[in-house]
Protein backbone atom coordinates (compact mmCIF):
# COMPACT_ATOMS: atom_id res chain seq x y z
CA UNK A 1 0.00 0.00 0.00
CA UNK A 2 1.58 3.48 -0.92
CA UNK A 3 1.40 6.41 1.51
CA UNK A 4 0.37 8.56 -1.12
CA UNK A 5 -3.03 10.01 0.06
CA UNK A 6 -6.24 9.57 -2.28
CA UNK A 7 -7.39 12.72 -3.79
CA UNK A 8 -11.22 12.95 -2.19
CA UNK A 9 -12.67 13.83 -5.39
CA UNK A 10 -11.28 10.52 -6.79
CA UNK A 11 -12.78 8.72 -4.26
CA UNK A 12 -15.67 10.37 -4.77
CA UNK A 13 -15.42 9.10 -8.59
CA UNK A 14 -14.22 5.57 -7.58
CA UNK A 15 -17.31 4.95 -5.34
CA UNK A 16 -19.65 6.48 -7.79
CA UNK A 17 -18.05 4.34 -10.59
CA UNK A 18 -18.74 1.11 -8.25
CA UNK A 19 -21.85 1.90 -7.56
CA UNK A 20 -23.02 2.45 -11.52
CA UNK A 21 -21.46 -0.58 -11.91
CA UNK A 22 -22.99 -2.96 -9.59
CA UNK A 23 -26.74 -0.83 -10.69
CA UNK A 24 -25.37 -1.87 -14.09
CA UNK A 25 -24.68 -5.34 -13.74
CA UNK A 26 -27.82 -5.82 -11.37
CA UNK A 27 -30.41 -4.52 -14.37
CA UNK A 28 -28.29 -6.97 -16.80
CA UNK A 29 -29.08 -9.59 -14.10
CA UNK A 30 -32.34 -9.41 -13.27
CA UNK A 31 -33.13 -10.13 -16.56
CA UNK A 32 -31.48 -12.91 -17.63
CA UNK A 33 -32.55 -14.77 -14.10
CA UNK A 34 -36.02 -14.01 -15.07
CA UNK A 35 -35.82 -16.07 -17.54
CA UNK A 36 -35.40 -19.37 -15.84
CA UNK A 37 -38.73 -18.88 -14.54
CA UNK A 38 -40.91 -20.91 -16.59
CA UNK A 39 -43.61 -18.35 -19.02
CA UNK A 40 -47.24 -18.03 -17.82
CA UNK A 41 -48.29 -20.04 -21.16
CA UNK A 42 -45.85 -22.65 -19.71
CA UNK A 43 -47.60 -22.40 -16.42
CA UNK A 44 -50.91 -22.47 -18.23
CA UNK A 45 -50.32 -25.55 -20.06
CA UNK A 46 -49.52 -27.80 -16.98
CA UNK A 47 -51.81 -26.20 -14.38
CA UNK A 48 -55.61 -27.60 -13.59
CA UNK A 49 -58.19 -26.06 -15.11
CA UNK A 50 -61.62 -24.87 -13.93
CA UNK A 51 -64.46 -25.74 -15.71
CA UNK A 52 -68.19 -24.23 -15.07
CA UNK A 53 -70.81 -27.32 -16.06
CA UNK A 54 -73.77 -25.65 -15.16
CA UNK A 55 -75.33 -25.24 -18.63
CA UNK A 56 -74.10 -28.42 -19.81
CA UNK A 57 -77.39 -29.83 -20.86
CA UNK A 58 -78.10 -33.55 -21.30
CA UNK A 59 -76.70 -34.70 -24.87
CA UNK A 60 -74.38 -32.25 -24.89
CA UNK A 61 -70.32 -31.79 -25.12
CA UNK A 62 -68.10 -28.97 -24.08
CA UNK A 63 -64.62 -29.36 -25.29
CA UNK A 64 -61.65 -27.24 -22.97
CA UNK A 65 -58.05 -27.35 -23.51
CA UNK A 66 -55.54 -29.07 -20.63
CA UNK A 67 -51.89 -29.44 -21.01
CA UNK A 68 -52.27 -29.04 -24.59
CA UNK A 69 -54.65 -31.74 -25.12
CA UNK A 70 -58.55 -31.69 -25.52
CA UNK A 71 -60.80 -32.81 -22.67
CA UNK A 72 -64.37 -33.67 -23.40
CA UNK A 73 -66.91 -33.21 -20.97
CA UNK A 74 -70.30 -34.92 -22.36
CA UNK A 75 -73.61 -34.72 -20.02
CA UNK A 76 -74.34 -38.04 -21.19
CA UNK A 77 -78.72 -39.14 -21.40
CA UNK A 78 -80.41 -41.40 -19.39
CA UNK A 79 -80.85 -43.33 -22.98
CA UNK A 80 -76.85 -43.32 -23.52
CA UNK A 81 -76.57 -44.38 -20.01
CA UNK A 82 -78.60 -47.24 -20.13
CA UNK A 83 -76.91 -48.62 -23.66
CA UNK A 84 -73.45 -48.79 -21.97
CA UNK A 85 -73.74 -52.00 -19.98
CA UNK A 86 -74.86 -53.53 -22.98
CA UNK A 87 -72.00 -53.09 -25.04
CA UNK A 88 -69.59 -54.89 -23.03
CA UNK A 89 -69.23 -57.95 -25.02
CA UNK A 90 -68.58 -55.71 -28.04
CA UNK A 91 -65.45 -54.15 -26.63
CA UNK A 92 -62.03 -53.89 -26.09
CA UNK A 93 -61.50 -53.29 -22.54
CA UNK A 94 -64.92 -52.86 -21.25
CA UNK A 95 -63.63 -52.95 -17.51
CA UNK A 96 -60.86 -50.13 -18.35
CA UNK A 97 -58.19 -52.78 -17.11
CA UNK A 98 -55.17 -52.45 -19.51
CA UNK A 99 -52.94 -50.04 -18.46
CA UNK A 100 -55.63 -48.33 -15.36
CA UNK A 101 -52.51 -45.87 -13.90
CA UNK A 102 -52.20 -44.48 -17.56
CA UNK A 103 -55.50 -44.16 -19.19
CA UNK A 104 -58.13 -44.48 -16.19
CA UNK A 105 -58.50 -42.95 -12.64
CA UNK A 106 -59.49 -45.63 -9.96
CA UNK A 107 -62.91 -43.52 -9.67
CA UNK A 108 -63.17 -43.74 -12.98
CA UNK A 109 -63.11 -47.58 -13.33
CA UNK A 110 -66.54 -48.23 -13.47
CA UNK A 111 -69.02 -48.95 -16.34
CA UNK A 112 -69.61 -45.04 -16.80
CA UNK A 113 -65.86 -44.82 -16.56
CA UNK A 114 -66.45 -41.22 -14.19
CA UNK A 115 -67.17 -40.04 -11.20
CA UNK A 116 -71.10 -38.69 -11.70
CA UNK A 117 -72.71 -41.59 -14.17
CA UNK A 118 -74.06 -38.45 -16.26
CA UNK A 119 -70.69 -36.47 -16.90
CA UNK A 120 -68.09 -37.95 -19.06
CA UNK A 121 -64.58 -36.64 -18.33
CA UNK A 122 -62.11 -37.95 -21.37
CA UNK A 123 -59.06 -37.00 -23.11
CA UNK A 124 -60.46 -36.55 -27.19
CA UNK A 125 -57.23 -38.51 -28.59
CA UNK A 126 -57.17 -41.54 -29.88
CA UNK A 127 -54.84 -44.21 -28.72
CA UNK A 128 -53.95 -45.75 -32.03
CA UNK A 129 -52.11 -42.44 -33.77
CA UNK A 130 -53.17 -39.28 -31.85
CA UNK A 131 -56.09 -38.32 -34.49
CA UNK A 132 -58.92 -36.79 -32.83
CA UNK A 133 -62.38 -38.47 -32.83
CA UNK A 134 -65.78 -36.83 -34.13
CA UNK A 135 -68.43 -36.88 -32.41
CA UNK A 136 -70.95 -39.84 -33.35
CA UNK A 137 -73.34 -39.28 -30.85
CA UNK A 138 -76.34 -40.05 -32.33
CA UNK A 139 -77.51 -42.94 -32.22
CA UNK A 140 -78.52 -45.42 -35.89
CA UNK A 141 -76.66 -46.48 -39.13
CA UNK A 142 -74.50 -43.77 -40.68
CA UNK A 143 -71.47 -43.65 -42.39
CA UNK A 144 -68.32 -45.97 -41.45
CA UNK A 145 -70.54 -47.28 -38.84
CA UNK A 146 -72.87 -50.09 -37.99
CA UNK A 147 -76.35 -50.03 -38.40
CA UNK A 148 -76.90 -50.69 -34.52
CA UNK A 149 -74.63 -48.01 -33.44
CA UNK A 150 -75.89 -46.27 -30.13
CA UNK A 151 -73.51 -43.51 -30.58
CA UNK A 152 -69.96 -42.44 -29.24
CA UNK A 153 -67.16 -41.48 -31.54
CA UNK A 154 -65.06 -42.10 -34.46
CA UNK A 155 -61.41 -41.66 -35.29
CA UNK A 156 -61.45 -40.47 -39.09
CA UNK A 157 -57.70 -41.59 -39.32
CA UNK A 158 -58.15 -45.26 -39.29
CA UNK A 159 -61.81 -46.10 -38.21
CA UNK A 160 -61.98 -46.69 -34.56
CA UNK A 161 -64.46 -46.29 -32.69
CA UNK A 162 -65.50 -45.65 -28.98
CA UNK A 163 -68.29 -45.71 -27.14
CA UNK A 164 -70.06 -42.91 -24.99
CA UNK A 165 -67.72 -43.81 -22.09
CA UNK A 166 -64.86 -43.54 -24.73
CA UNK A 167 -64.43 -47.06 -24.48
CA UNK A 168 -62.76 -48.92 -27.78
CA UNK A 169 -64.55 -51.30 -29.78
CA UNK A 170 -62.80 -54.67 -30.70
CA UNK A 171 -60.89 -55.47 -33.42
CA UNK A 172 -60.03 -51.67 -34.04
CA UNK A 173 -56.37 -50.31 -34.84
CA UNK A 174 -57.10 -47.95 -31.28
CA UNK A 175 -55.07 -50.35 -28.40
CA UNK A 176 -56.74 -48.22 -25.59
CA UNK A 177 -59.65 -46.81 -24.35
CA UNK A 178 -59.48 -43.08 -24.48
CA UNK A 179 -57.75 -41.50 -21.30
CA UNK A 180 -59.37 -40.13 -18.12
CA UNK A 181 -57.53 -37.24 -17.16
CA UNK A 182 -57.69 -36.81 -13.25
CA UNK A 183 -60.20 -34.75 -12.37
CA UNK A 184 -62.70 -34.08 -9.55
CA UNK A 185 -65.93 -31.81 -8.29
CA UNK A 186 -65.24 -28.24 -6.59
CA UNK A 187 -69.18 -28.20 -6.60
CA UNK A 188 -72.05 -29.78 -8.31
CA UNK A 189 -71.40 -27.34 -11.41
CA UNK A 190 -67.73 -27.04 -10.90
CA UNK A 191 -65.42 -29.73 -12.22
CA UNK A 192 -61.49 -29.26 -11.53
CA UNK A 193 -59.44 -30.92 -14.53
CA UNK A 194 -55.81 -31.98 -13.90
CA UNK A 195 -56.16 -32.81 -10.23
CA UNK A 196 -58.16 -35.32 -8.07
CA UNK A 197 -56.73 -34.66 -4.42
CA UNK A 198 -58.14 -32.24 -2.19
CA UNK A 199 -54.88 -30.85 -0.71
Amino acid sequence: MSDTPIDSSKRTWLIASGCAGAVGGVAVAVPFVSTFQPSEKAKAAGAAVEVDISALKPGEKLTVEWRGKPVWIIKRTEEQLAELPKLDSQLADPKSERNPAELTPEYARNTARSIKPEILVAVGICSHLGCSPTDKLTPGPQPSLPDDWKGGFLCPCHGSTFDMAGRVFKNKPAPDNLEVPPHMYLSDTLLLIGEDKKA
